[in-house]
C-alpha cells in the first residue's frame, strides 16, 4: 500500500507545483493568482455594468423602481463583492504563506502545518477538518447574500403584480377616460415586477461566480495543508 501510495503522492505534488509555477516569478513569490482571477471577473461585470448604463436600461430600470428594491439588491450585491474581494485576499495569502512553508511563514494554514507535525494519522485528518470548517465558514457569508438577491427579487417581482392590480377598477372598465390611467398603472407595477425579478437573478449569477471562486481558492488551500502534512510526516 505504502508503495503504491507514494509515487502518488509525488505525481500530486508534481502536478501542484506544475500549476503553482505559473504564479511565481524567478524568486518563487506567488502573485495572488486567486486575486488576479477576482479582479478578472469583476472588472468585465463592472464593463457590462457600465455599457448598459451607456445604453439607458439602467435608468430605465431606476425609474421604475418606486419601491427601492432594486437599489437594495445592488447594495447588498456590492456588500457581497467588497466581502468576497477581502476573503479573496485573505485565500491568496494563504496560499503565499503555504508555498514558502516551513520558512517565514505565518497564516492559519501554516498554523495547521505546525500542529500536525508528530501527530498521529487521525489528529492530522481532525485538524484537517477543522480547518475545512473554519475556510467554509469564512466563506459562507456571500453564498447567502447571493441567495437573498433572488429571494428580493421574488419579494419585488410579488409587489410590482400587487402594484399592477391594484390599479384595475372592474367598475370602471366600461370607462374610456378611466381605462388610460389603469393600463398605465398596470404595466408600471408589471416593469416594476420584471426588473426586480432581472436584476436580483444576473447580480445572484455574479456574486455566485465569485463565490465560486472563494470555494476553489479554499479547496487549493485545505488540499495544499493536508498533501504537505502527510509529506511532513512521512519524512
Amino acid at each position: 500500500m505504502n508503495a503504491l501510495a507514494t509515487p502518488l503522492a509525488v505525481a500530486d505534488r508534481r502536478s501542484w507545483r506544475t500549476d503553482a509555477d505559473a504564479g511565481y516569478d524567478g524568486g518563487g513569490r506567488y502573485r495572488f493568482l486567486l486575486l488576479l482571477r477576482f479582479l478578472l471577473i469583476n472588472g468585465t461585470g463592472a464593463m457590462l455594468l457600465g455599457a448598459f448604463w451607456m445604453q439607458g436600461w439602467i435608468g430605465r430600470i431606476l425609474a421604475a423602481d418606486d419601491t427601492h428594491i432594486c437599489k437594495l439588491i445592488f447594495v447588498l450585491f456590492l456588500v457581497g463583492v467588497v466581502w468576497t474581494g477581502q476573503k479573496t485576499l485573505m485565500l491568496s495569502q494563504e496560499l503565499n504563506a503555504l508555498e514558502r512553508w516551513p520558512i517565514g511563514c505565518n497564516a492559519r494554514g501554516t498554523d495547521v502545518l505546525r500542529a500536525m507535525r508528530g501527530r498521529d494519522g487521525q489528529t492530522r485528518a481532525a485538524l484537517a477538518g477543522a480547518l475545512r470548517l473554519k475556510l467554509l465558514h469564512r466563506i459562507a457569508p456571500v453564498r447567502h447574500l447571493a441567495s437573498t438577491l433572488v429571494l428580493l427579487g421574488l419579494i419585488g417581482t410579488i409587489v410590482g403584480f400587487v402594484i399592477a392590480l391594484s390599479g384595475v377598477n372592474q367598475e370602471a372598465v366600461t370607462d374610456a377616460a378611466a381605462i388610460g390611467p389603469m393600463v398605465a398603472t398596470l404595466l408600471h407595477g408589471m416593469a416594476m415586477a420584471l426588473f426586480k425579478t432581472l436584476v436580483g437573478s444576473v447580480l445572484n449569477v455574479w456574486l455566485m461566480v465569485d463565490y465560486r471562486l472563494l470555494e476553489a481558492g479554499a479547496t487549493h488551500v485545505l488540499t495544499h495543508v493536508i498533501e504537505t502534512g502527510e509529506r511532513d510526516a512521512a519524512a
